[in-house]
């Protein structure tokens, strides 16, 4: 799998600050990008946008109009995950990458990390997934490996998904389709199964269980 960095992109260079509006407009007409880097002497001073320059006077100067800048950006040493949540916060399909000397070195854009993210292994390997929930001062990332360990099953990838004031909820892929022990181990450590599952032999039991009192009060 390659590194996130083999995704940084320079094909088009950085807007001058001294360049006119017009050089921002005419690029966003070109390209679907929501923001574009701008630089002055080689040094990034922010991102403008495809919406703040869109009905700004043409023949005036990017530098004049910094105060629209927004000034987002990466490190070319963050891992994806926080890639993404930059992304996501900025509302961007493009993000200047910066070195930790603040130079500027190119940029990402959204279709490639999500590129990135589908040759993880989380989405790439075959498994199942599974979403369990516990009481959040209960829980521990660690028991949640070792419950998925203890049935021999790996775990491909675990995040947490959603959580409350009392409740966490965590999303877990499994290398393997049969889930059924690591569900019913999960509930013996008191584990709520959010997702349904064929193999979950608990519920199967529950339903037949059903299927029967409704035909005895039918009969």
């Amino acid at each position: 799998m390659n590194s996130l960095n083999t995704y940084i992109n320079t094909e088009i260079k950085p807007l001058k600050h001294s360049a006119p509006i017009r050089d921002a407009q005419d690029l966003f007409e070109e390209v679907t990008y929501s923001h574009f880097p701008v630089t002055e002497d080689g040094v990034y001073i922010g991102c403008v946008s495809k919406e703040s320059v869109e009905f700004l006077n043409a023949t005036a100067l990017l530098k004049e109009n910094r105060f629209q800048f927004e000034r987002f950006f990466v490190r070319s040493t963050m891992i994806w995950l926080d890639v993404l949540e930059v992304f996501a916060k900025n509302e961007s399909n493009l993000l200047p990458v910066l070195d930790e000397k603040n130079n500027y070195i190119g940029y990402y854009e959204l279709e490639d990390v999500i590129h990135f993210l589908h040759e993880t292994p989380f989405l790439k390997e075959e498994g199942g997934i599974l979403i369990v929930a516990k009481e959040v001062n209960t829980f521990s990332m660690s028991q949640v490996a070792q419950i998925v360990e203890s049935n021999e099953a790996k775990v491909l990838g675990l995040f947490i998904s959603n959580i409350t004031q009392n409740t966490v909820e965590i999303t877990i892929k499994i290398s393997q389709s049969g889930l059924n022990d690591i569900i019913q181990t999960f509930r013996r450590y008191d584990y709520e199964i959010i997702s349904e599952h064929q193999e979950d032999s608990y519920l199967n039991g529950l339903k037949e269980r059903s299927d029967y009192l409704d035909k005895y009060l039918n009969i």
